[in-house]
């Protein structure tokens, strides 16, 4: 009990004082924020001020639809955003007034708004955003005519915020895509710079990876002749990771490495510097120089450096390409069809909407469930703001619409971060207005600070954020009559039920990470062992980055899923040192398969390759065995004798004729017989519950 009190009191902590790096561009706030505040001050200088309150008020809704991606992706987000703002808004203005009515419309908005979860994060917003205006707008019933009239103008803001966040696409066609090819080259220099990995840290570039499969390969991707050199490069990046894996692994020679990698790092750097400016890649061209010229100098050596020479050699064909298609990825290029595209990953493609929606009406679906506790806690607060008459009672179903999340995690930091935000906002913005000139202007300006503050802040620290959204929704209804000094305890009441409701919602029908845990670490094991099978078939090399980006997926949603269960309640001790430990081992197995990878597509002769496929197989075979125990919380069985085969395969190689690549392989194997086996080993003494409390400390050791 005390350890899980301490749990809660540290996440407490954590929430309150935790901030990452703000990632927001400096042109996306001002675009952003000048959508809010350009249509307000337009109307103020024309004498339609409600009008450009309207826009505002739609810009401001939609601002969060606003995400990084190509510009038709982009574009079709932001106006599906903006119609279902109408939409919601138009229901609102027309059956505010009416009971009954409402509280139908917020189960139905609820509830939909909140399934949109199961197309992902930015999709989700879209409903949030539904949810928030429905019941704002109806505490301003009005006619069709005015419902129409004032649906159109939050309409208008969404679009006028969508012209502003496509403004450059034919200025700068490309602009999106040579920003995430800039992400992934950056983390690629930081890998190299990376002498030796640690556990926490690899597969690398997994988040930058996957966006910009979605950004090259995705539906909405654009089409020319630089999407040529683009997909060139998401490959190579690829081939480079895993080279710069290999390499690590290897831990030979640590001169020549060490000097190699910091070459090949300046490299990486120079190239995403290039595809960010969009200019020609000449300091790039000059670093590949250098490092060639320390590739040369390895081979007057003559040696092979420990196996290091062959996987030296591949890298700097690989940079050396790199810097090719840099080249020509610089320019803007001329729209075409392309007749040979690469395919987006089967990973990652998504199935259909309907049948996607479809495999998602299930309650033990995540989505389903969130949807259901949308819809009851909207509704709910929605009908108590009523009854009970609060005052500005719409900030109570508003706040339990943003708190409420699909994991418990979130909907506690939202709601604690919501709470303090608010409160801390509506202090500083009265003090801040208290001592402002009382003109509309002065104001206006202030407004647009908060704004940008918001817009910047948002991803960094939600509560310091949502305490400059406050300061903006405060100053903005200022303009329609409410004076900011008023009601700041009723918004601090409702900002705090809605809170507790959305919280409360969550734990009457939770969805508890734990009991959800094993299935997702069972998954990322299945997508490895996937992985290694298609090893064994060094031909197939669509296989390979096919099983290699599912595994890279099963991997984040493991790793996720270790997150929202490390800060729920009453996690048990044996099971979060499980985890960790199975997650740390399976990241060490991660880096033997693309180690494995680099040494088979080295365009060489495999020696002995029928028996080294057989051995893979074998490890395969064994690794989803492992899954399987792991997932039912079954007895893992007879086994393999890895480490015989291993042996066998070992004396095989040492009569090989290509003694490198036959040491490579030697190694790669015995460290692949480590790692299945600690895995076989922890998920054995985790099939006994009974025993796992007592050996939770022994569970913890494994971990890196």
């Amino acid at each position: 009990m005390s350890s899980s009190g301490y749990s809660l009191r540290a996440t407490v902590v954590d929430s309150l004082i935790k901030t990452k790096r703000p990632d927001v561009p400096l042109p996306v706030v001002l675009r952003n924020t000048a959508a809010v505040v350009l249509p307000l001050a337009i109307g103020l200088a024309t004498g339609y001020p409600e009008a450009g309150l309207g826009i505002a008020a739609g810009a401001l809704d939609t601002m969060f639809s606003d995400q990084p991606g190509p510009y038709r992706q982009r574009m079709i987000q932001l106006v599906l955003a903006s119609l279902a703002a109408a939409l919601a808004s138009l229901c609102g203005f027309l059956i505010g007034d009416q009971l009954v009515p409402m509280l139908i419309a917020t189960a139905l908005f609820g509830f939909f708004g909140g399934l949109l979860v199961v197309f992902g994060v930015d999709i989700a917003r879209v409903g949030m955003t539904s949810m928030i205006l429905l019941v704002v707008t109806a505490a301003s019933p009005t006619s069709l005519a005015g419902a129409s009239i004032g649906a159109g103008l939050i309409f208008s803001g969404g679009i006028l915020l969508t012209l502003f966040s496509v403004a450059a696409w034919p200025l700068q066609r490309y602009r999106p895509e040579r920003y995430a090819l800039a992400s992934v080259y950056k983390g690629l220099a930081a890998l190299a710079r990376q002498q030796v990995h640690d556990g926490t840290d690899v597969p690398a570039l997994t988040d930058a990876m996957t966006t910009l499969q979605h950004t090259l390969l995705g539906r909405h991707h654009a089409r020319g002749r630089a999407m040529e050199a683009f997909g060139v490069l998401l490959e190579l990046a690829e081939r480079i990771r895993i080279e710069l894996t290999a390499m690590a692994e290897l831990r030979a020679n640590p001169t020549i490495h060490s000097m190699f990698r910091n070459d090949a790092a300046r490299v990486l750097t120079a190239i995403a510097d290039a595809l960010e400016e969009g200019e020609s890649p000449v300091q790039a061209e000059r670093a590949l120089q250098t490092l060639q010229a320390s590739e040369n100098a390895l081979l007057a050596t003559g040696g092979d450096a420990g196996g290091l020479a062959g996987h030296i050699h591949a890298l700097s064909g690989q940079l050396a390409a790199a810097v090719r298609n840099a080249n020509w990825a610089g320019s803007r290029g001329e729209l075409r069809a392309v007749a040979a595209e690469t395919p987006l990953p089967a990973a990652l493609r998504s199935s259909s909407a309907w049948a996607t929606l479809r495999a998602a009406m299930t309650p033990h679906s995540v989505a389903f469930r969130h949807a259901v506790r949308s819809a009851i806690c909207l509704t709910v607060a929605f009908w108590v703001s009523r009854q009970m008459h609060l005052p500005h009672g719409y900030w109570l179903p508003m706040t339990a619409a943003i708190v409420l999340r699909p994991d418990f995690a979130a909907t506690f930091n939202f709601g604690l971060l919501r709470v303090v935000g608010t409160i801390l906002g509506l202090v500083l913005t009265t003090a801040v207005l208290h001592f402002t000139p009382h003109e509309a202007w002065a104001h206006l300006a202030v407004m647009a600070v908060l704004c940008m503050a918001f817009r910047y802040l948002a991803t960094a620290h939600y509560g310091i954020a949502v305490a400059a959204l406050t300061g903006t929704v405060v100053i903005l209804l200022s303009f329609e009559g409410v004076n900011s000094s008023d009601a700041v305890l009723d918004r601090v009441i409702n900002t705090a039920l809605g809170s507790g409701m959305a919280l409360l919602a969550y734990v009457l029908w939770p969805t508890w990470e734990r009991g959800r845990v094993r299935r997702s670490l069972a998954d990322m094991l299945t997508a490895y062992a996937h992985y290694l099978r298609a090893l064994a078939h060094p031909e197939q090399r669509d296989a390979h980055r096919e099983t290699r980006t599912a595994a890279r997926t099963a991997r984040s949603n493991a790793l996720a899923s270790l997150d929202r269960m490390r800060v729920e309640p009453a996690t048990p001790r044996y099971l979060m040192d499980l985890a960790d430990t199975l997650f740390a081992n399976s990241n060490r197995l991660a880096r033997t398969a693309m180690t494995l990878e680099a040494i088979i597509d080295d365009d060489r002769a495999i020696p002995e390759q029928a028996e080294v496929s057989a051995f893979v197989e074998h490890a395969a075979d064994m690794l989803q065995k492992i899954a399987v125990a792991l997932h039912d919380t079954q007895p893992l069985g007879p086994q393999p004798d890895l480490r015989a085969l291993q042996r066998s395969l070992a004396t095989l190689l040492t009569m090989a004729e290509d003694k490198p690549m036959a040491d490579s392989l030697t190694r790669v194997s015995d460290r692949l017989v480590d790692n299945v086996n600690t895995l076989a080993h922890i998920t054995g003494r985790a099939s006994e519950p009974a025993e796992a409390p007592a050996r939770s400390g022994a569970a913890g050791q494994h971990a890196p």
